[in-house]
């Protein structure tokens, strides 16, 4: 981060890491998933979760079922610091980022309407804790089987979705399954057990054969490999205690379980609301973008293709979350969004909002690639980490914007002479070496560069907002009319200074 007089701003970021010895799980559901789910749903889904375990080495087991993913990271994971903002963004934004991948795979011939997905960490203090929340997560996974298959054969026979719920509404399990067998006919044991079992995807050893004795004897080197199981009971001591990785990454189970209060498996969740009556931030970071801009080979120092694509992806976030985002800025592979002061979204728990807007940035950031980057296919699935930070008043809110406008003032100096000195011939190290301790403004004199005529993207970045000139009237089905909230435009322009928020005083209009 460049030095600035903005940089008080930090002081209001909140640590929030999660503690030893506290295991760290994450809980992922698509906000909005078809239903009713049919195999291949399941499958894109499980498909996604075995790609996290492979990505991340952390992470040793996964359930799911429906829409929603549970992951369990070992007991001694230390991935990025432990920080549940972090560790949920990121994960949150490679599994929608994988998802958008692999659709075509399962849906060929059907279209995607971008997608996201929202997510919690939970801290489990003890393998007894992990036991019960994974017990409990299969149990909803029975129930809520059930009242699906019921829901939507009664729907499939001519009710609409509000008559099939209130008909079933108050059955338990014994009234559901009744209502099958007797009604259509089903036997609920037959289901297939991905549907009534979910998916445990985990982490387990096996003997791979990499030669032979001279007198023929196999010698085996084993590895890890991750499967996919849909078990009856993935929270019994026999299923548990037979995965020797699972054993050695998070314990034994050591009593069977059979009940669970929810009420105590909910108080393992790691929320909190953010502060009423306060600007929240949501700034979003590419994970590895050094290493994804090479691989990609971006144009150095100033990709447009690139910096315009995140710039889209912007706009879809405001247009999307049009009642609560108010501004974005952006520069190279980071975004900030700023929520008015008077947001409730999601009732202002920070979860939710991150990992929603994460999620949703990263599936429009891969569903867009190819309007962007034509002739260069995406080669691996990019992922975000994000945060979320409160401010007190506007004025504290425009310095934390002028710090990132400053910062990228002085990144695009300094890699304007960095590119500069390794196109010369330099290598980049000794591109580094000579910049080190440098004026960057002298160095720019001294390469010739004329900065003042670098597009002026590059230099003040991207600030994104409603042109509130365009306000129209729609008229909605119901009769009743609403404001619309002007198209959303991307402008290059001074944000330190006054003029911009003179001109557009509604924007942080308190």
């Amino acid at each position: 981060m460049a030095n600035s007089k903005y940089e008080y701003v930090k002081c209001f970021e909140v640590e929030d890491e999660v503690m030893f010895p506290n295991t760290i799980l994450v809980w992922i559901d698509a906000c909005k998933l078809q239903k009713p789910c049919d195999v291949n749903t399941l499958k894109l889904m499980n498909s996604c979760a075995v790609a996290v375990l492979e990505e991340y080495a952390d992470v040793v087991l996964a359930y799911g079922f429906s829409g929603e993913y549970t992951f369990v990271f070992k007991k001694t994971s230390k991935f990025h610091e432990r920080r549940a903002s972090k560790v949920l963004s990121i994960l949150t934004s490679f599994f929608s980022s994988v998802f958008v991948r692999k659709w075509g795979e399962f849906y060929p011939q059907k279209e995607l309407q971008c997608p996201s997905f929202h997510g919690r960490v939970i801290a489990c203090a003890s393998t007894e804790a992990l036991q019960v929340y994974l017990l409990w997560r299969q149990n909803i996974c029975h129930l809520s089987n059930q009242h699906d298959q019921c829901l939507w054969r009664l729907v499939e026979r001519g009710m609409n979705e509000k008559e099939a719920w209130d008909f079933i509404k108050g059955f338990d399990k014994s009234d559901l399954n009744n209502l099958l067998f007797d009604e259509f006919n089903v036997n609920y044991n037959t289901l297939e057990p991905i549907f009534r079992q979910g998916s445990c995807v985990l982490k387990t050893m096996v003997g791979d054969i990499v030669k032979y004795t001279d007198n023929g004897a196999p010698i085996k080197r084993h590895r890890r490999k991750i499967i996919t199981v849909h078990s009856k009971k993935i929270a019994s001591k026999r299923f548990w205690n037979e995965q020797t990785v699972l054993l050695k990454e998070l314990g034994d189970f050591v009593e069977e379980i059979n009940n669970v209060n929810p009420e105590y498996v909910r108080s393992f969740e790691f929320d909190s609301k953010l502060m009423l009556s306060t600007w929240i931030v949501v700034r979003i970071d590419g994970c590895h973008f050094h290493r994804f801009s090479e691989i990609h080979e971006f144009v150095k120092p100033n990709d447009d293709r690139a910096l315009n694509l995140m710039n889209s992806s912007a706009v879809a976030v405001l247009e999307k979350f049009w009642k609560d985002i108010v501004f974005a800025y952006g520069v190279s592979d980071e975004y900030s969004f700023i929520l008015k002061k008077t947001s409730n979204l999601y009732q202002r728990r920070a979860n939710k909002i991150i990992s929603t807007i994460v999620s949703f940035f990263t599936s429009t950031y891969v569903m867009r690639w190819k309007d962007f980057f034509s002739q260069s296919e995406l080669k691996y699935p990019p992922s975000f980490d994000g945060r979320a930070v409160c401010y007190p008043s506007t004025e504290i809110l425009r310095d934390y914007l002028s710090w990132r406008q400053v910062d990228c003032h002085i990144n695009n100096q300094y890699n304007s002479c960095f590119w500069k000195l390794v196109a010369s011939g330099k290598s980049k190290r000794e591109a580094q070496n000579s910049l080190k301790g440098a004026q960057l403004q002298k160095k720019i004199e001294e390469l010739a560069i004329d900065y003042n005529k670098l597009p002026i993207m590059y230099r003040q970045g991207s600030s994104v907002y409603r042109d509130m000139v365009d306000n129209v009237l729609i008229h909605q089905e119901n009769g009743e009319s609403s404001e619309s909230y002007g198209k959303v435009i991307v402008a290059h322009i001074d944000i330190i200074g006054p003029t911009f928020w003179l001109e557009h005083p509604n924007i942080l209009d308190e």
